[in-house]
């Protein structure tokens, strides 16, 4: 896997993240770098453990699927990437100004699921998944401290917009894996 696809990688896996930081920063009346300090950990460092903890699953059934594990990276992509799009059609949810424990930990948790499952098709690529979880970890820091600031000036103006990029991008990776594992690319 190329640094460029990783990079993709991570950005479309950081785009849930960067969606609800777009509303935490709506949430209060004025955004502070603590507000984004804490939203990017908590957005960041699950962001990265769950991949991690994906390939480690991944890991130890590999070997038993190794004749259609493009297959199986395509449809996990695919699933996500379809996932986030439709999420970027819902309605908007009631913003919560908390950034305790009980507020971020949720809310880190749900948007990291999908790194989960990328984390497993990461085992079949046989990605290196101390720099993958690393690479993924820092851009979710970075958009979701971004998206703070951006969502207390801008709105949820961007927030569908993001999730769709989110999905669009990891449904294109998926696709791209199992064409080059055909040969078609």
């Amino acid at each position: 896997m190329s640094l460029l696809d990783l990079f993709l990688i991570a950005v479309g896996l950081s785009m849930d993240a960067f969606a609800v930081a777009i509303c935490k920063g709506l949430s209060v009346k004025k955004v502070t770098l603590k507000h984004g300090i804490i939203v990017g950990l908590y957005f960041g460092g699950f962001q990265a453990g769950m991949p991690l903890l994906g390939y480690l699953l991944g890991s130890s059934f590999a070997k038993y699927i190794e004749a259609f594990d493009h297959w199986v990276a395509f449809v996990l992509l695919g699933i996500i990437g379809i996932n986030m799009i439709r999420e970027s059609r819902e309605q908007e949810e009631e913003l919560n100004s908390s950034f305790g424990f009980k507020a971020m930990l949720p809310m880190a948790v749900a948007t990291s699921i999908d790194a989960l499952a990328v984390g497993v098709s990461f085992a079949f690529m046989r990605v290196q998944i101390g720099w993958a979880v690393t690479f993924i970890g820092v851009i979710t820091f970075t958009l979701s401290a971004v998206g703070v600031k951006i969502g207390n000036h801008f709105g949820v103006k961007y927030k569908s917009k993001a999730e769709l990029f989110g999905g669009i991008v990891l449904i294109l990776l998926g696709t791209k894996i199992l064409l080059e594992h055909l040969g078609i690319l």
